[in-house]
């Protein structure tokens, strides 16, 4: 059957070529028009940015339905005076003790100037502890609102104290804000920076690596413009989003690199289809119009991948992990966008740039002899079983460190080095007071308060703990405050909570219902959000890949094989994320599990159907399975590796950020993709390939046909570049 003509039972998606050829036709013609619009939007997008920072919030660590937001809302109804979070307020002077009347009426100064503020609630000092330094004081302060409001209001509160301690102190006393929400805040504060240090690294070698793999600088404009048109388009969405709602930097920071990634990548394909239209004969006009009926369709489909893989994420039930759903949304559509209008209308009008700068080994390429990587080719289909047992135990073995990967989430204490906020966490663990959990205990209204003497004398007797108050409303509500010794995002302060509740269920009155909140809890829950939901996105993320590579070839064992060779690519890639990364004071970040499922699983599609769109096309014309693998071997792997390459690139700029949680994010989806793209896509897939032979396009219920009617007659199978 002919590549371009369409069986009866053939999806519905089977004319996209013919209407997107007729866009791409529309495009070209109307180029000036298409580029003045996308001119408009980058200088929109562009005047957006100056006040973009300022806009963006940190990301949320508030799981809804979770046992601390539970408890905050307990004791903001039941003490409103103690607000919907409590922080503290840390004093230091290196000149005065605490106990001296000069120091407290400094405390007294900043605490009045605090409880002035509508959005600060009670404010309670502190009970000194042993070993404690005679210099440092603390308040506990109840602050009001939801979470985006008082990361909102935390830099007016940190000015309203430090400006009030500098007054009545002439700089002798120095206080800040200390909290879980004030470190996240404090690290997004790096991301601006970071950013702009990763495109400054990631740039340039991507630029390197497009003149190189496509033999000319000029060449190398096309996806450069794209993809910055791209980025600033994303930019500027965010900041829209951020003026009418919540945006955080985390987003930004994935948005952006994705971004560069996904726009270089789709760019690169149409332009590769246009050179080889132009080759052809065709005019630029109508090279730009086969470029997309035949590339824009594969990169149609590949956007529309990585949005689905994106959008299980909304299944967490984590606003973070809905952040970076909305980021992976966002990247495709843009870029999307971008390729299939910004580049044919540039295609055309910069045709006579292409050429410009072409590598002197590149200015005859006839390939007058068979390159060696064609012939390994030809002797891995001769041998296809020890290639394949090769690549499975090669990722087996990359894979073994991961079944002792350990995961957490932790204050960066690098990045915060140097801050007010770095050195306040470092003082209160010095202090003995490193963690603060209040034990919200609810008790039938107008009866006695819950009876916490046993558990107090418990609690007080344990080394761990520096501080228990208790306290009641008179109604229905008896809190606990605990201070214990161990940094919130350790172990050891895990431990403590565990510890607590087994406590409180045997020293309570029998059926006392027992709610935690602070910096522990919160992470804790946060944690534990992410990985109960990494279930469930990786059930959707696989059944989703299955599905659309199911109707995409008609195969049952297409996608049963992509679905195995991602999940053993993935695991790899934790393998050497833990040897990496993981040491007895290093955790592999909680939620990094969801960001490396969902991209490298859209991105892997991608690359599958590049690469089999290839053999398919090749074994309905011929019936030879072999040979339709050696050819999709040859008329992919440059564009696989190139573009694997630029999207490795993009992503391991996250390795020059600040922040650890993004260095292991960046090293994690770099290592995956140059996995996939070398032992998985050119090694493992065509061996199996190979063994399998015509059951590849095997599907039950389907009665096997002949070479020229196997499988799926899409027509864009011919768009793999």
């Amino acid at each position: 059957m002919p590549v371009g003509s369409l069986r009866r039972d053939s999806p519905l998606v089977e004319p996209l070529p013919g209407a997107l050829g007729r866009w791409g036709s529309a495009v070209a013609r109307r180029g000036r028009l298409v580029i003045a619009l996308w001119l408009v939007l980058a200088a929109g997008s562009a005047a957006l940015l100056p006040g973009l920072p300022a806009r963006l919030a940190p990301p949320s660590l508030e799981v809804p339905g979770s046992e601390s937001a539970v408890a905050a809302a307990v004791i903001a109804r039941g003490f409103p005076e103690q607000g919907t979070e409590q922080v503290l307020l840390a004093f230091t002077s290196a000149t005065l003790r605490a106990s001296e009347p000069g120091y407290q009426r400094v405390m007294a100064a900043v605490m009045s100037a605090m409880a002035a503020r509508g959005d600060v609630g009670a404010l309670l000092p502190l009970p000194d502890v042993a070993g404690q330094h005679p210099g440092h004081a603390y308040a506990l302060m109840g602050v009001h609102g939801d979470e985006p409001a008082r990361q909102r209001n935390l830099p007016a509160q940190l000015a309203t104290a430090q400006e009030s301690a500098r007054r009545a102190s002439a700089g002798a006393v120095s206080v800040t804000i200390l909290g879980v929400s004030r470190a996240f805040a404090q690290l997004a504060h790096t991301d601006m920076a970071d950013l702009r240090a990763m495109e400054t690294m990631t740039v340039p070698v991507a630029v390197l690596l497009l003149v190189l793999g496509l033999g000319a600088a000029g060449a190398a404009l096309v996806p450069l413009l794209v993809g910055g048109a791209a980025i600033l388009a994303a930019m500027g969405a965010l900041a829209l989003a951020g003026t009418y709602g919540d945006a955080d930097s985390t987003m930004l920071t994935y948005t952006v690199t994705m971004t560069l990634g996904l726009g270089l990548d789709y760019s690169l394909l149409i332009l590769l289809r246009y050179r080889q239209a132009r080759a052809g004969g065709r005019s630029p006009q109508a090279a730009a119009a086969h470029a997309v009926a035949t590339a824009g369709s594969t990169v149609t489909w590949c956007a529309l991948a990585i949005m689905i893989t994106s959008c299980a994420l909304f299944l967490v039930g984590v606003p973070w992990a809905g952040s970076m759903a909305l980021a992976g949304l966002l990247s495709a559509l843009v870029t999307l966008a971008a390729t299939l209008t910004l580049t044919p209308a540039l295609l055309p009008r910069l045709d006579g740039l292409l050429a410009w700068g072409t590598l002197p080994w590149r200015r005859h390429d006839s390939e007058p002899r068979e390159p060696a990587w064609v012939r390994g080719a030809r002797h891995l289909m001769r041998h296809p079983v020890p290639y394949a047992a090769a690549a499975v135990a090669a990722l087996l073995l990359l894979a073994l460190p991961a079944l002792h990967l350990r995961t957490g989430l932790h204050y960066d204490r690098a990045t915060l080095a140097g801050t007010d906020m770095g050195a306040g966490l470092e003082q209160l663990e010095r202090d003995k007071v490193a963690s603060l959990t209040s034990l919200a205990l609810p008790h039938p209204p107008g009866s006695a308060p819950v009876d916490t003497g046993a558990l107090s004398a418990a609690l007080r007797a344990d080394p761990r703990v520096s501080v228990v108050s208790v306290f009641d409303n008179g109604r229905d509500l008896t809190l606990m405050l605990l201070a214990d010794r161990a940094a919130p995002d350790s172990a050891a302060a895990t431990a403590f909570l565990r510890d607590v509740r087994e406590r409180a269920a045997r020293l309570l009155p029998a059926g006392q219902r027992v709610l935690a909140v602070g910096p522990a809890a919160r992470l804790r829950d946060l944690t534990a959000g992410a990985l109960d939901g990494l279930w469930r996105v990786l059930l959707v993320v696989l059944l989703a890949s299955f599905t659309l590579l199911l109707i995409t070839f008609r195969s049952l064992l297409i996608p049963l094989k992509a679905v195995a060779m991602n999940l053993l690519c993935v695991c790899a890639t934790f393998g050497l994320l833990t040897l990496a990364f993981q040491d007895p004071a290093t955790d592999v970040n909680a939620l990094l599990p969801l960001i490396v499922f969902t991209i490298v699983f859209g991105l892997s599609m991608d690359y599958e159907v590049f690469l089999v769109h290839r053999v398919h096309e090749h074994y309905r014309r011929t019936g030879d399975n072999t040979a339709a693998v050696l050819h999709g071997l040859r008329h992919t792997a440059r564009p696989i590796t190139l573009a694997a390459a630029i999207m490795a690139v993009t992503f391991s700029g996250l390795m020059f950020t600040r922040r650890l949680d993004f260095q292991q994010g960046g090293f994690a989806v770099a290592v995956a993709i140059v996995l996939d793209a070398t032992l998985i896509r050119m090694v493992l897939v065509p061996a199996l390939m190979r063994l399998l032979g015509e059951r590849n396009w095997w599907l039950p219920g389907q009665r096997r046909r002949n070479a020229s009617m196997a499988g799926t007659s899409r027509s864009y199978a011919s768009s793999s570049t």
